[in-house]
């Protein structure tokens, strides 16, 4: 039985973690996920979890704490945004390659330069190609479904590979909504022991960790990370099939939102998505078919399955709250359109860069980029890919 509250994302996020109750947290804070090692601080001093807090001088070294515990044998935490998840940018790697299950709250915000505190995915996607598991929410619910899911994803003995879940930074970190939470007892059942097969600390079978990869070797590791991201798509989909089965509420790698006759549609992450999915209302509303794809999994990217929901669409714009400097578009926006590629009847799809920094995506933007599709669909000229919205002029 589902219990009714209120909380913010971060608080939910650390929530979860209470109910989990791990075995290690490497805490250092940073705007704004700072709640989340805080309100978990309370846990720990009221004794309502037994986790070892360690308190460090960097997110380097919180990064590093968490690699060295799971090397261990250990459940390892933490939580970052930012510039505090370029400073762990090298233990990334380790984590990944080292096969460590580490589990990292991200609370996405913009990266420097300029300084500037709030939220886009700059963060999040600079990191997407260093191995990790990347789950992405929409809202506070999700952030705290999403925590539940991740270590029964990450630990299963065909990935064992870190996850980052991502939320949106103050936008849901700090923002208080109605949710649903689970009873401790659902959720510890849920998650499970964590039972590594091979760490330090098990002398019957000593070995290394993170050893020097010599080229006879190292090729081979990375392969094995591929294949590892591989089997984490049909891990993904049993996970959220058994969450759903549990609380009611099913997850996948993506949300299809009146895509079944729509001849337009939006791709976005987090919590934009509530600005598209009321602007698909109301142009629902006045006769128009549009539609929208919320994508939840970054990484592994749903490649096949993108291009099915999205094959009968005749015009597509692929949202970016990021930007990749590639003078050609956004990340989301390259892995979603050469996922069109081997369609027979790809639709025209253009890129939208938006809300980065933090600025503010409207209905009324969203609606002007609806407007956009519908003038290529008429004319069959697609113009310039790559655009920006929302900044001035």
């Amino acid at each position: 039985m589902s219990i009714r509250d209120r909380l913010s994302g971060n608080e939910a996020v650390a929530y979860a973690m209470k109910q989990i109750n791990p075995d290690v947290m490497g805490a250092f804070p940073i705007t704004p996920s700072t709640e989340i090692p805080q309100y978990f601080a309370q846990y720990v001093a009221n004794g309502e979890v037994d986790t070892e807090y360690v308190t460090v001088e960097s997110e380097h070294s919180s990064m590093s704490t968490c690699i060295g515990a799971s090397a261990a044998g250990a459940r390892a935490v933490t939580a970052t945004s930012s510039c505090g998840l370029a400073l762990m940018w090298e233990l990334l790697y380790v984590a990944s390659s080292s096969r460590l299950p580490v589990t990292l709250a991200l609370v996405c915000r913009a990266l420097t330069g300029p300084i500037n505190i709030n939220n886009d995915h700059s963060d999040a996607m600079g990191a997407r190609d260093a191995g990790w598991i990347q789950i992405f929410a929409e809202n506070n619910q999700e952030a705290y479904d999403n925590y539940i899911q991740a270590m029964p994803i990450s630990e299963n003995p065909d990935v064992r590979l870190p996850i980052m879940v991502c939320q949106d930074g103050f936008i849901t970190s700090h923002a208080v909504e109605n949710i649903e939470l689970e009873t401790d007892e659902m959720v510890k059942n849920f998650v499970g022991e964590y039972n590594p097969e091979n760490y330090l600390l098990k002398h019957e079978n000593p070995l290394a960790v993170g050893p020097y990869g010599v080229s006879p070797y190292y090729m081979e590791a990375k392969v094995a990370q591929v294949q590892a991201m591989k089997n984490a798509k049909k891990v993904i989909l049993e996970v959220g099939k058994k969450f759903g089965d549990e609380t009611g509420r099913y997850y996948g790698f993506f949300e299809s939102y009146k895509l079944e006759d729509a001849d337009s549609a939006v791709v976005i992450i987090g919590s934009s998505a509530g600005t598209a999915r009321a602007t698909v209302d109301k142009l629902r509303a006045e006769g128009r078919k549009v539609g929208m794809l919320k994508v939840r999994v970054f990484r592994p990217f749903p490649f096949e399955e993108i291009a099915e929901a999205l094959s009968g669409v005749k015009a597509v714009a692929v949202m970016d709250k990021a930007e990749s400097f590639s003078a050609a578009g956004g990340p989301l926006f390259a892995e979603t359109r050469s996922a069109l590629y081997d369609l027979e009847n790809r639709p025209k799809a253009i890129n939208y860069v938006y809300g980065l920094g933090g600025r503010d995506f409207r209905v009324e933007d969203c609606e002007y980029i609806f407007d956009q599709l519908d003038e290529i669909i008429a004319t069959g000229k697609t113009g310039e890919v790559y655009r920006h919205i929302g900044q001035r002029g």
